[in-house]
């Protein structure tokens, strides 16, 4: 690859970095602490690219006047290389989607990672609410863990994107640690409302329930059975994952 190119890849994926730490689309790839370095990684690379050419161009400059030698030879770029710039500009100009219903269906059956939770454990009672809005990863935590069974006979709120597998439909988080490469599904089973079914893979639901309790177990990854009372279409949040 010719420094020409090499540069303006520098140039485009620092700015494809900066653009993504702006708009907020870098929360499909990495937690929101990670978004200084996303910043930092960005500007290191467009300002390096930058340096690189305007490095070039005086060197250019300098070549084209000084005097010609004989026998001088004219290296043209590769236009084959510059096809390298379609990935590059493909990530600039379109985020992918954060991960979903394809992701938890692969890795179905992982039980969650949680090293809080690696025995019985005695968690505090839920506040006094007639509804307790819960993320899913207390949820799970305490569905799986809780030798209390504080979740037993409340009714609690959970919003999460719709996975059909295997006959049931399932509500579920992705949680990472760092970035989405270690993301991990966390999921609930929904029963109790039949209309559950009908809504598309991927579509992000606000349901209450509550627990049937003994249903979290090793074998099944942890997925609790919840018998839904409501459940209604909400938006995909800007920031889709737990952590």
């Amino acid at each position: 690859m010719r420094r020409e190119t090499q540069n303006i890849l520098l140039i485009l994926l620092g700015g494809a970095l900066l653009k993504i730490a702006v708009n907020g689309d870098y929360l499909r790839y990495v937690k929101p602490s990670q978004q200084p370095w996303v910043i930092a990684g960005g500007a290191v690379m467009l300002v390096l690219g930058v340096l690189a050419v305007l490095r070039d161009l005086l060197a250019a400059r300098r070549t084209a006047t000084a005097p010609a030698t004989e026998g001088h030879e004219h290296h043209h770029p590769a236009r084959s290389a510059w096809l390298l710039l379609v990935p590059v500009l493909a990530v600039f100009l379109v985020a992918p989607p954060a991960l979903g219903s394809d992701s938890v269906t692969r890795t179905q059956g992982r039980a969650p990672d949680n090293a809080a939770a690696q025995a019985s454990a005695h968690f505090p009672p839920l506040p006094a609410e007639p509804v307790v809005p819960m993320s899913l990863t207390d949820f799970v935590t305490r569905a799986g863990w809780d030798a209390n069974g504080t979740l037993n006979g409340r009714t609690v709120s959970l919003s999460g994107f719709v996975v059909h597998d295997a006959g049931s439909t399932m509500l579920a988080r992705m949680v990472i640690s760092c970035c989405a490469a270690d993301a991990r599904p966390l999921t609930v089973r929904l029963t109790g409302l039949p209309q559950v079914s009908g809504y598309a893979s991927d579509a992000w639901l606000e349901v209450t329930g509550q627990i049937v309790p003994g249903t979290a177990t090793k074998a099944n990854g942890y997925t609790a059975d919840l018998v839904v009372a409501t459940a209604r279409p909400v938006s995909a949040p800007d920031d889709p994952y737990e952590y």
